[in-house]
């Protein structure tokens, strides 16, 4: 197996260099390959900073990626949670650092948004301090 970084991912999913993108291709299609919540999450960045894409066409573009018979994730639990967040109206990494901390007794943020977002959509509880 190997894991990759972020700029395959990326080649991968936008095609935009023929030279790079035909061999992340070559690489995520034809090896198992391991993707780590980082590498996702600085994907997530580089596509909605860099390319403009909305936070729907992300989350159906990394599920999908996340979906590829070969890929495995580090934490495919809150990925896909942290997706269907994402989908839902909360940033990623916020939704990411959420799903992460299943289990705990609560999470605490000076995030106004992702304290009304989480309450909502999360499944600990989220609050000020």
């Amino acid at each position: 197996m190997l894991a990759v970084d972020t700029n395959l991912v990326v080649r991968y999913l936008t095609g935009d260099h023929p030279e790079q993108s035909a061999k992340a291709k070559a690489v995520i299609d034809e090896t198992n390959v391991f993707v780590g919540t980082t590498v996702l999450l600085e994907t997530e960045w580089v596509l909605r900073s860099a390319y403009g894409f909305p936070a729907s066409q992300l989350a159906g573009a990394l599920r999908a990626f996340a979906g590829l018979p070969r890929i495995t994730l580090e934490a495919p639990g809150a990925v896909a949670v942290a997706l269907d967040w994402m989908a839902a109206g909360m940033d990623f990494a916020d939704a990411l650092h959420l799903a992460a901390a299943e289990g705990c007794d609560a999470f605490v943020t000076f995030d106004h948004r992702l304290g009304t977002l989480g309450r909502r959509l999360g499944s600990i509880p989220v609050r000020m301090p």
